[in-house]
């Protein structure tokens, strides 16, 4: 019953942890699809070339936009 009760569930091992496919997206799109993936994390929007933020915590992903319309996404969004 065990196997039953966890099956559908992902192992940690399973999840997913970067989304190169989202670098050009506009920021809300980005947004979307991480919380698709993985509804367990916080997703924190910074513009390019702020620093990130101290320690790693994998509840995070942190998106790197441009400071433009869209808020384009510049770099591949991470866990961490």
């Amino acid at each position: 019953m065990a196997a039953a009760a966890q099956k559908g569930r992902k192992n940690d091992d399973d999840l997913k942890t970067s989304w190169p496919e989202l670098v050009g997206a506009p920021g809300q799109y980005a947004q979307a699809m991480i919380h698709k993936d993985r509804p367990d994390v916080q997703i924190m929007f910074r513009p390019v070339g702020t620093p990130v933020p101290p320690g790693y915590d994998d509840k995070r992903v942190l998106v790197f936009v441009y400071n433009d319309y869209n808020s384009k996404v510049a770099v591949t969004p991470v866990v961490g």
